[in-house]
């Protein structure tokens, strides 16, 4: 089964103990990481590692020796309770070591949580995960996390009460911050606000992200040009904070608004004006 869109975050945030396998594959390593880890706590908890109940192997080693990924997947651990097996940075070649632990797969046995780089459409162990009946494949994009997932790791922090202007606040942080930083700001504001009950609030927000955020000066341009009001207070103060001069607000403001003019009178047509544009555009 190949999950789509919201599907990956809300499969992984609640994975099916039913299911045998799940393949979670993509570019950003980290990304990928973030999700596995997010992915196995909900499988089998947090004391899962020191109760010996999940087990982890290098993908590469497969091809060597198959059988000790079946042998791990059927094991009967000491202490109660579900079990992981957790196969990292998966070649391609370690394909048919994972079709037949799947193959021989039976209720009980432990979860088979696979992750891997960037996989082509014609990979074999992508092809074997979708093409799975009861195995789940879950791609993860280098996109942003959406107001859902973000909304849901808040809540995890203890931070129930997160009116809309401090939701918009934390949506511009998941725009600058990788998924990495942002996870540990979220888990930095539920510390500051353990034990407060006020709703947490956009100077809160400011307070404890990373003071290295470097403001898109481009988006603050284009937030003003799109007439995105609610970005632009949040926006300004990072730049703000940054100690951009507001000439260079200036030029850049002129730059963007001189370019748009240029692309609506240009008789040849906004592509031609954008090309011969100068400073370029399209960069150099």
């Amino acid at each position: 089964m190949l999950l789509k869109g919201a599907e990956i975050a809300r499969y992984l945030a609640r994975p099916d103990p039913s299911r045998p396998g799940l393949l979670i594959y993509g570019q950003d390593a980290m990304r990928v990481a973030l999700k596995r880890a997010e992915a196995v706590r909900a499988l089998v908890g947090e004391t899962a590692d020191e109760e010996m109940r999940l087990t982890r192997m290098p993908g590469g080693g497969l091809k060597r020796d198959p059988a000790q990924l079946v042998d791990a997947v059927r094991e009967v651990g000491f202490f109660p309770g579900p079990r992981v097996v957790v196969v990292e940075d998966t070649p391609d070649l370690a394909t048919d070591a994972i079709r037949a632990a799947l193959e021989g797969w039976r209720q009980g046995d432990a979860v088979v949580v696979v992750t891997a780089g960037a996989l082509s459409k014609g990979s074999a162990l992508r092809k074997l995960f979708e093409t799975h009946g009861q195995a789940v494949t879950a791609p993860i994009y280098d996109d942003p996390p959406g107001e859902d997932e973000v909304a849901r790791w808040l809540a995890d922090a203890g931070l129930r009460e997160v009116p809309r202007e401090a939701m918009r606040e934390m949506m511009l942080l998941s725009r600058a911050l990788d998924p990495g930083d942002l996870r540990q700001t979220v888990e930095k504001i539920g510390l500051y606000k353990h034990g407060d009950p006020t709703p947490l609030t956009v100077e809160e927000i400011a307070l404890l992200a990373p003071a290295t955020i470097e403001a898109d000066l481009d988006e603050l341009i284009h937030a003003v040009a799109d007439r995105r009001e609610a970005e632009f207070g949040p926006l300004m103060r990072r730049v703000d904070q940054q100690g951009i001069a507001p000439v260079t607000l200036c030029i850049a403001a002129l730059r963007h608004f001189r370019a748009l003019h240029l692309a609506a009178a240009d008789p040849a047509g906004p592509g031609v004006a954008l090309a011969r544009a100068r400073p370029p555009v399209f960069g150099p």
